[in-house]
């Protein structure tokens, strides 16, 4: 499997940057996942759209979803000139029902809508999902080939329980939006990157890529809180063009 960061940021991508999306390429096909701002123009370094065997989308705020309908417009004009026939399946939550159905758009691409006890097999791959805590339905993904195995863990709070699912993964891919000063008072459904690592800990992660982060903080910030969490694995900030391959 081979993982390629198209973007890392959020709530807001930052000069040239882009928020979350990842392509996932194995001898069988390429996936998409999750599709913020400016990732569909990163996409594009890489393959082209009909190259594309789905879009799994974790949950639908914006900053994971706002290139969705940029993604269907070149899906369209792939079909308009005869490179693509066919709908580009997209895989995602049904709710809320409002954003899943924007998913669907003409022939061109079709929600098909996910469980938490939902077993997908794509691509060579097979996924399975986990209701995270975030204030929408939000799902962590672990994807394995038989071989070595990835869990994505899209926007969670701390309340989120991995125990069973994540526990041992090869890569554990987890979102550190804050550091420990400007975690929020009260309720939250977001982590800070100190907690990234020590999740990572607490599951036995053997490598650890740390995204969500804001533009707004220094990447020095996210790796001092980072140190202080204790994870024993290799670790690292995300950045856009990074490649993991497992």
């Amino acid at each position: 499997m081979k993982l390629t960061v198209l973007g890392y940021q959020s709530p807001a991508p930052g000069p040239g940057g882009a928020t979350p999306g990842y392509l996932l390429e194995t001898e069988q096909g390429k996936i998409l996942i999750d599709c913020g701002s400016g990732v569909y123009a990163q996409l594009m370094k890489y393959i082209r759209i009909e190259e594309l065997t789905a879009v799994i989308i974790s949950h639908y705020h914006h900053d994971h979803i706002c290139d969705i309908p940029i993604l269907q417009y070149g899906v369209m004009m792939s079909s308009v000139f005869g490179r693509r026939s066919g709908t580009l399946p997209v895989y995602g939550p049904p709710e809320p029902q409002d954003w899943a159905q924007k998913m669907n758009y003409q022939k061109h691409t079709r929600l098909n809508s996910l469980k938490e006890n939902s077993v997908l097999s794509i691509a060579g791959v097979d996924l399975s999902f986990l209701r995270t805590d975030h204030p929408i339905l939000c799902y962590a993904m672990k994807i394995t080939d038989g071989r070595k195995t990835i869990v994505y863990g899209a926007d969670t709070g701390p309340g989120t329980n991995w125990q069973g699912f994540a526990d041992g993964c090869d890569l554990f891919i987890c979102e550190g939006t804050f550091t420990t000063e400007y975690v929020p008072q009260g309720k939250r459904g977001h982590l800070s990157a100190r907690e990234a690592a020590l999740t990572a800990q607490r599951i036995a992660a053997k490598q650890l890529l740390i995204t969500h982060i804001s533009p707004d903080i220094d990447r020095t910030l996210y790796e001092r809180d980072a140190a202080n969490g204790g994870f024993n694995g290799n670790w690292e900030l995300a950045d856009i063009g990074q490649v993991i391959e497992l």
